[in-house]
């Protein structure tokens, strides 16, 4: 007996058999009609290796289920072919040499000699059953039809010496069979991230190999980690695979008359509740695999399947019913399904659906676990991180953000715009060490401090000495770098304060690009050490762009080589639109984000882009007024005056009534003198400055109250309103829409 080459089927299933479809993408063999005098639903006459079975001699046809494409050329080996991989099958201690003998019932003369490579078995090649599958490689040199002329002749298993009909797989006969197909296929489970891409696996490595058909049932919902589930057992159809309904036409449990949908795809209720008690309940809480044929598991598949359902089980042991249990508990149940053309399950296929059964399981739990995770690893970025950019007077802003890796979807960069009093913003830009869960909350809390800062209307050095008291209370070992910066549209200056950061990129609106000159300061964590702000000019048209490090340094580049192609790149960018047309936001995010190389990132990335329209003096009116009596007066009357120059007498009423409401409230407490300034943008912009610090809250006036109404005319009359503390008093502004 020639040694026989029998190694593991690819769970592709991308290279097809004799006698299928190369096209088809599952590459399942075909189901071909038995010989005469054979039935293709019983099990063959079993011998040992090298022994003629009982009732198979010479001539008779035999009673086997599935062929093996290229035995021959295995009988009688090519010298000019190599020996299979070390995944090969060795010499069988019973079975002879190359050369032996062949097993009684097979001709020489039946055995053509043409050498193709549909006998050169590659590592990885078993049949649906565990035998060995000739391939037809393409370019071997093989005459047109060779395969299929080969393929016509019934040929004798070399195991059991029966003839076996053409195309059809031999069944796992052997434990070695049985446990490289276990590998193979928990190898192709064990590939799954996510938990559909593991139920996929178990399908396509199960069938055909194992089954002609499975149903996988899962948990609805599934448990997460140690969570005790709620509610009764509900399990869901996750999904179902078959043979293609097209192959599978020798009849079956899912014939092919109807094959769209298949009765296979409508087979089983989509959902199905597991009574306490009940048969499905028992046989799930055994957890190991059953035969259908058992009384426990034939009362338990109408409860699966559902009542009303009328499938046709195949009869005998041609179903397993197979719980899928995780860590803690049952999670589901697969069921792999074979056709009455099929040889039925043994004993030992049994241990077979209980390693994928298991596999899949565990795979389920890690992936539920996994996709937990991920989700609260989004959903705590997500938060960090501001959901939308603020819509400020004489400023445009976009941004982007980048984790490290897929697996690291958290991090310490953020990025922030506060709006601040007087239109003015804020932008902020930091870089906490690492990118962890750690970092993102160490993060969320700085990110927290600095706004409440900024609430404050504190200059920018306050803002970072602030922040390092924070950092050091946080912990010993709580580093970032942070860049503060403070833009004034009517002023068209940015004041802007360091902790250890880059240094910003300024792009000008005739296209070229600088590198800001602040100060570099130490980290925000250091302690006892001072920050000092720079003011610069923001000319109109201009692009600041504030970035962390994982942007401009990395393993290949150090940080200063990384911002000099930053700036290269961004002058690059606007040469494309012109000198008197700044680059639109999303696009220069975009072209900046694409300056980084397959190995450039090293950190995670966070960019602000801000471009400085301002607000011109044109469109600006300032006063100062004594807190006096006549203050309200005066108010109304420069209101007027400013109005009528910008042909905005529509909203004269108006701004007189809420400008009078303002100023008398701030009149009646301030010691120092109040300012009043009217901005035109979009929007009319009236704000309201004293020394006081305290805010003013809007109120429900009693009908005895002389006052506290006039914040309530304010709130009805206007666009939006509010009050802002600052260092030296506060401001109430309000909004209302231009005509």
């Amino acid at each position: 007996m020639d040694s026989t080459r029998v190694t593991e089927h690819p769970t592709s299933f991308d290279r097809p058999s004799t006698g299928a479809d190369p096209t088809d993408p599952r590459g399942a063999l075909l189901r071909t009609p038995v010989p005469p005098g054979a039935s293709g639903s019983s099990l063959p006459a079993q011998g040992r290796a090298g022994q003629t079975p009982p009732g198979a001699g010479a001539g008779s046809p035999g009673t086997f289920e599935h062929s093996q494409p290229g035995a021959e050329e295995a009988a009688e080996p090519d010298a000019h072919r190599p020996r299979p991989g070390s995944e090969g099958v060795p010499v069988q201690p019973d079975g002879g040499q190359p050369g032996a003998a062949q097993p009684t019932g097979t001709r020489s003369a039946d055995v053509p000699s043409s050498g193709t490579a549909s006998g050169d078995v590659t590592a990885g090649d078993v049949t649906p059953d565990g035998g060995r599958a000739g391939l037809v490689q393409p370019g071997s040199g093989a005459p047109a039809g060779a395969a299929d002329r080969r393929a016509a002749v019934p040929e004798p298993d070399r195991r059991t010496g029966q003839l076996t009909a053409p195309g059809q797989p031999t069944p796992m006969r052997r434990d070695g069979d049985r446990l490289r197909f276990v590998g193979a296929a928990t190898r192709r489970i064990a590939r799954g991230m996510d938990l559909d891409e593991i139920v996929m696996g178990l399908c396509r490595a199960t069938v055909p190999t194992f089954a002609d058909a499975i149903l996988v049932y899962l948990r609805e919902p599934l448990p997460v980690g140690d969570e005790r589930p709620t509610g009764p057992l509900v399990l869901r159809l996750r999904r179902t695979d078959r043979i293609p309904a097209e192959r599978d036409t020798e009849g079956g449990f899912a014939p092919a008359a109807q094959p769209e949908p298949s009765e296979l795809e409508t087979v089983g209720a989509e959902l199905c509740e597991v009574r306490p008690g009940s048969a499905l309940a028992e046989v799930l809480r055994g957890v190991r695999p059953v035969f259908t044929d058992t009384p426990a598991a034939r009362a338990a598949l109408p409860e699966l399947l559902g009542e009303e359902r009328d499938f046709p089980l195949p009869d005998g042991r041609r179903a397993i019913l197979a719980p899928l249990r995780g860590r803690r508990r049952v999670i589901g149940a697969a069921l792999f399904l074979r056709g009455p053309e099929r040889v039925a399950f043994e004993a030992d296929d049994l241990l077979v659906a209980a390693q994928l059964a298991t596999h899949s399981a565990l795979g389920i739990d890690k992936a539920v676990l996994y996709g937990r995770e991920a989700y609260i690893a989004d959903e705590l970025q997500r938060t960090m991180l501001p959901e939308n950019l603020p819509r400020c007077t004489g400023v445009r802003l976009a941004s982007r953000y980048l984790p490290a890796a897929e697996t690291a979807r958290v991090g310490g960069d953020w990025y922030d715009a506060i709006p601040l009093p007087g239109s003015r913003v804020a932008l902020v830009v930091g870089d906490v060490m690492g990118h962890s869960m750690t970092s993102a909350a160490i993060m969320g809390q700085l990110r927290t401090t600095a706004q409440t800062l900024a609430g404050l209307d504190l200059p920018p050095q306050e803002v970072l000495h602030h922040l390092d008291e924070q950092a050091q209370r946080l912990g010993t070992d709580r580093m970032a770098t942070c860049l503060y910066a403070v833009y004034d549209p009517v002023t068209h200056r940015i004041t802007v304060a360091n902790a250890g950061h880059p240094p910003p990129v300024l792009l000008h609106l005739g296209g070229h690009a600088e590198v800001l000159r602040v100060p570099a300061g130490a980290p925000i964590g250091v302690g006892g050490v001072d920050f000092e702000a720079v003011e610069l000019d923001a000319p109109a048209g201009a692009t600041l762009l504030l970035y962390t490090d994982g942007l401009v340094e990395s393993r290949l580049r150090d940080v200063w080589t990384g911002i000099e192609q930053l700036r290269e790149r961004l002058a690059a960018t606007a040469q494309l639109t012109g000198p008197d047309h700044p680059p639109p936001l999303e696009a220069l995010c975009d072209e900046v984000l694409d300056m980084l190389g397959p190995g450039d990132r090293d950190d995670d990335i966070a960019l602000l882009a801000a471009r400085f329209d301002g607000i011109a003096p044109s469109d600006v009116a300032y006063w100062f007024l004594e807190p006096e009596d006549a203050a309200p007066g005066k108010a109304r009357r420069l209101a007027r005056r400013a109005l009528a120059r910008w042909g905005m007498e529509d909203l004269t009423d108006a701004v007189e009534l809420l400008v009078s409401e303002v100023v008398t409230n701030a009149v009646r407490y301030a010691s120092k003198p109040v300012t009043l300034r009217l901005l035109r943008t979009d929007v009319l912009r009236c704000e309201v400055g004293d020394d006081v610090p305290q805010l003013p809250r809007l109120r429900q006036a009693r009908a005895t109250d002389e006052g506290g109404r006039g914040l309530y005319l304010v709130n009805r009359l206007a666009r939006r309103w509010g009050a802002t503390r600052l260092s030296t008093g506060k401001v109430v502004w309000f909004e209302l829409n231009r005509g």
